[in-house]
């Protein structure tokens, strides 16, 4: 069945998901063990609220969404980006190269973060409905904004991203964990460096930005990096870098790197 014939939202979604109590809970379970990262679904799924639920719909009311739902019902995203041959002509510049760099240095497949998110909640008990393929586009695509954005998978980079992604896509759960994160890191490393203004500008340079969930992914891997940010209106993230300096500089650079979450390759 093709993802068109689906309901726009299934009777079975939850759409209301303002849970802060149930959000501390797995917050407190994910600072226990960093290595659980299921909770960070679980803090998301509790603290989405309406917002990102009416931008869903009206992105998919759109020719644009129509459009990428057909192009990708042949092939997963996920499936497309690990796809490394397919982009093979791309320049070095390219925002394809720059992404198959970074996932080869990291240890990392689009399909990886899929699994791990399945391990949340299991595939089969998920609602079938276009909001799945939206949120699914999220999910796989995250690894794309680190590339577009500059942020890197160090536990600041991660943060500042989410603050970013919190601009883009109104998730309140999104935007708890990125000011946690850097609650965390500052306790742990006991840095003086401007953390909370490195979130603070994620979300601007994020609110600045386009959309970057509603992008054709296929048009934008093929672009020269450089033109792609400039298009869609990317800033620099000039506070998250002078962060990473003065952490190297006192000494935490590791400690924050090692607040980083893995992914299961």
């Amino acid at each position: 069945m093709s993802t068109l014939d689906l309901p726009l939202v299934a009777d079975d979604r939850d759409i209301t998901g303002f849970r802060p109590i149930k959000a501390l809970r797995h917050f407190r379970n994910l600072v226990a063990d960093k290595e659980d990262t299921k909770q960070v679904f679980f803090i998301i799924e509790a603290l989405k609220g309406r917002k990102i639920q009416r931008q869903i719909d009206a992105f998919l009311s759109t020719e644009t969404a129509r459009d990428f739902i057909r192009r990708e019902d042949g092939l997963a995203l996920a499936d497309m980006l690990d796809d490394h041959a397919r982009w093979a002509g791309c320049g070095p510049d390219s925002v394809a190269q720059n992404y198959i760099r970074f996932m080869k240095r990291e240890g990392l497949t689009a399909n990886g973060l899929v699994e791990e998110s399945y391990a949340w909640r299991p595939r089969e008990d998920r609602p079938a409905d276009q909001a799945e393929w939206y949120l699914n586009r999220l999910r796989d695509t995250h690894d794309l904004f680190h590339i577009l954005t500059g942020y890197g998978r160090d536990a600041l980079g991660e943060a500042a991203l989410l603050g970013f992604s919190y601009e883009q896509n109104h998730n309140l759960g999104v935007k708890f964990i990125a000011y946690a994160a850097a609650r965390q890191i500052k306790k742990t490393t006991g840095t003086s460096a401007p953390l909370y203004l490195a979130i603070k500008e994620g979300r601007a340079l994020g609110k600045a930005a386009v959309k970057l969930a509603h992008m054709d992914v296929e048009a934008v891997m093929r672009e020269d990096i450089d033109a792609a940010r400039m298009r869609m209106g990317i800033g620099k993230p000039v506070i998250y870098r002078e962060c990473l300096a003065q952490l190297n500089a006192e000494g935490h650079a590791q400690e924050a790197l090692a607040l980083q979450e893995p992914q299961a390759a």
